[in-house]
């Protein structure tokens, strides 16, 4: 293992928790002062063809792996051991689950991204922060199913012993640059892409995540009307 640098100390101690300061505190003011652009901005009058299969695409891929990434960051190697899942299992089903939901992402995001540059009216109506958001998100999905297929199937990093407790250290308030230093470059590429995509989160269509519809399970039914024309003309003195 190499000395950890003044470098290492500012990207794997400092950086996390400035992205962690703007994805808070941008929430906040976004929440204050922008609710009425907290939306998804939804562009399905432009174009839906395309849409309806590249947006369950990704969102169904970036759900699982999501979950992905909560098992293998979140819970330790000595708790899959002892309810009996081996690192031969557990390797297995990281490279197969994980590898077909990083696909079924980046091929989602790919082609929501060439159905806006492909329309002229979708892609008017694309702010530079979409554009920004959109190749964030290609980055960080490219980089690592990268990382998957470099280090897990053509190799065998155990990256449970050395980045998922460097995560946990953060929430710890411990984080110990060394554990990274010697991670492999497409792991950190992904890492330190991923931690900044947090910090510009609260600035993109991304907050529309936090916007779960919980009142819709509770209000009253929609009551819908036939009208009657001549109804209304006669009403109207027509």
């Amino acid at each position: 293992m190499r000395d950890v640098t003044i470098l290492d100390t500012l990207l794997w101690v400092v950086f996390p928790y400035v992205c962690m300061a703007f994805f808070v505190l941008g929430h906040i003011w976004r929440y204050r002062y922008d609710q009425f652009g907290w939306t998804t901005r939804s562009s399905q009058m432009y174009e839906d063809r395309i849409l309806r299969w590249a947006s369950p695409m990704f969102h169904f891929g970036i759900l699982f792996v999501a979950i992905g990434h909560f098992g293998g960051l979140v819970i330790p190697k000595s708790w899959t051991q002892a309810i009996g899942i081996s690192d031969h299992v557990y390797h297995l089903l990281a490279i197969t689950l994980g590898t077909v939901a990083g696909v079924c992402t980046l091929v989602g995001l790919l082609l929501l991204i060439w159905r806006r540059r492909s329309n002229k009216r979708l892609m008017g109506a694309t702010t530079l922060m979409d554009k920004f958001m959109f190749l964030m998100l290609a980055v960080v999905a490219g980089l690592g199913v990268w990382a998957t297929i470099a280090n897990n199937v053509f190799g065998s990093y155990d990256y449970r012993s050395t980045i998922s407790v460097w995560f946990r250290q953060i929430w710890t308030l411990r984080p110990d640059a060394a554990m990274m230093v010697d991670v492999p470059l497409t792991f950190q590429l992904h890492a330190l892409v991923a931690i900044t995509l947090f910090a510009v989160w609260p600035f993109t269509r991304l907050v529309h995540v936090f916007s779960v519809p919980v009142g819709y399970l509770g209000r009253p039914y929609i009551v819908y009307r036939s009208r009657d024309d001549k109804r209304v003309a006669s009403k109207a003195g027509w």
